[in-house]
């Protein structure tokens, strides 16, 4: 028998405050407007078997408008890339063509790396 998410087997609390099955909500971010935004993109090609990706960090919002902005970025560069642990990851150096990119829709940029 598998346990749901929801099944809390709680036996006994003396907090007087205490409510047993309030369900928490994630602890996303509000996402910023791209002005108020300052993202950093950078090359990396670490544990990548020296293959270089471009990196874009420092985004502030939720992951599912991270995964929208990720899947433009890797559409206008025409690449693959992926979107993990906060960080967009575009397949190549595609620095320069990021930040134009994201300076475009609004984004402040900072090339960092080399």
């Amino acid at each position: 028998m598998s346990k749901k998410k929801s099944d809390h087997r709680i036996v006994y609390s003396t907090n007087p405050d205490f409510t047993p099955y309030e369900e928490h909500e994630d602890d996303q971010k509000a996402t910023l407007p791209p002005r108020q935004q300052k993202l950093y993109i950078s090359l990396d090609k670490k544990q990548r078997k020296g293959k270089k990706v471009t990196l874009v960090t420092n985004f502030t919002g939720t992951d599912d408008d991270l995964k929208t902005l990720g899947s433009t970025l890797k559409s206008k560069c025409g690449v693959g890339g992926s979107v993990k642990d906060g960080a967009i990851l575009i397949q190549g150096e595609f620095r320069q063509k990021v930040k134009e990119l994201l300076e475009k829709d609004g984004y402040k940029c900072i090339l960092s790396g080399g």
